[in-house]
């Protein structure tokens, strides 16, 4: 068995399992953060990313092609960096806005897209055919983002409050513009033949409409970090809840892991400040009894992390991490910046050899063999994992 190595000794780690979702087919995921810094994730390749250039405003999407072997990330000004088979067909970088854009939507083929802005204005690029906009419309509530019909022959515009705009051939199905929602609108996906669509706010509760149907949802018991994602099955006969740090919530006929989605990843909690900073040190040599910044052991990146993002400062040993470092979570609640330890008696904290950071989807960041890098949460079985993880 291969060895998690933190103080000579080999070890495991069971892998959580989120409610609703099938642990045994593990996500594939990009996170990429505002700077333009992008983590591959499962069977995500790595592309690249725009984290070493000076950006002139910040990233707020990343958009995998349609075959998933590259991806765009868009600036907040319309610029646009291709990655992969991403091809760039034009941006708006270079003209001055009424409103920001918040999102991009390729073309089927991936030859073109549209971006849409804040006030619902749409540039369209490539292939991409323009169907109408709400440039000029006063709205109650700011434009989110886009969904197009399958054919590219129309599209969906939604708003913060749910509030839905079609154009082309999409069929308005209804909409929660007139609800007071306790959470925002964060994402919409449609059924491939149009007639229906389903909306997701940011504490996981659906709203379906037309012939997609509710399958379930998160909104009595959301999740530690906010939903981002919702998508639906190839028949639409369920759907995915993905959480930003990359963990689906499985509802419905859907089954197995979502086709691999671009995830913005904006710490919220101190949990995800820490990993961010833990992710700032992937690739730096594992070094026995290092805190830090030229290489790290196991506890010693955990202990940094925490204490520069998080202005915590945890015990410096994996056992005593474990022991007092904050409050028990059970392995299937982990959420982002939980710590998850290896020892070699399940009842004996002092047995502790190992310790690592929960990223999300199922995946960990950690300094092992001889650096610091992002592995699976299963990847070492489970003969030696400590029972719960710990919330610093």
């Amino acid at each position: 068995m291969a060895a998690a190595v933190c103080a000579s000794a080999g070890g495991s780690l069971l892998a959580a399992t989120p409610a609703g979702a099938d642990s045994a087919t593990p996500s594939s995921f990009w996170l990429a953060t505002p700077n333009g810094d992008v983590w591959n994730f499962g069977h995500a390749g790595s592309f690249g990313s725009a984290g070493n250039l000076s950006l002139a405003s910040p990233i707020v999407s990343i958009t995998p092609t349609p075959d998933r072997a590259g991806y765009w990330l868009l600036g907040n000004d319309g610029g646009i960096f291709s990655f992969g088979d991403a091809t760039f067909h034009g941006s708006t970088g270079a003209i001055r806005l009424n409103q920001p854009v918040v999102g991009m939507t390729p073309t089927s083929d991936g030859q073109g897209y549209w971006l849409v802005a804040r006030d619902g204005g749409i540039f369209s690029f490539g292939d991409a055919t323009f169907h109408g906009s709400t440039g000029d419309l006063h709205l109650a509530q700011p434009i989110i983002g886009m969904v197009p019909t399958s054919d590219d022959g129309g599209y969906w515009l939604f708003a913060r409050d749910g509030g839905i705009f079609s154009f082309g051939d999409a069929t308005f199905h209804g909409s929660t513009g007139a609800i007071k929602l306790s959470q925002p609108i964060v994402s919409m996906a449609a059924s491939s033949d149009g007639g229906g669509y389903v909306l997701m706010a940011s504490d996981g509760g659906i709203f379906n409409f037309g012939n997609v149907a509710f399958h379930g949802s998160m909104g009595a018991t959301p999740s530690v970090e906010p939903a981002e994602k919702i998508v639906l099955s190839r028949d639409a006969g369920g759907y995915w809840i993905v959480d930003q740090n990359g963990t689906p919530y499985a509802f419905g006929d859907a089954s197995g892991a979502p086709p691999t989605q671009g995830l913005m990843f904006n710490p919220v909690t101190q949990g995800d400040r820490a990993v961010l900073f833990a992710f700032s040190q992937l690739g730096k040599p594992y070094i026995w009894g290092g805190t830090g910044p030229i290489g790290y052991d196991c506890s010693g990146l955990v202990y940094r992390a925490y204490q520069v993002a998080a202005n915590k400062t945890l015990p410096r040993i994996a056992a005593d991490q474990y022991h007092s470092a904050g409050t028990s979570v059970p392995l299937n609640q982990l959420a982002t910046g939980d710590l998850v330890f290896w020892g070699t008696s399940a009842t004996d904290w002092t047995t502790v050899y190992h310790a690592g950071m929960y990223v999300g989807g199922d995946r960990i960041v950690e300094s092992t063999g001889d650096h610091v890098q992002l592995n699976s949460l299963n990847q070492w079985g489970t003969s030696d994992v400590m029972p719960d993880g710990v919330r610093p």
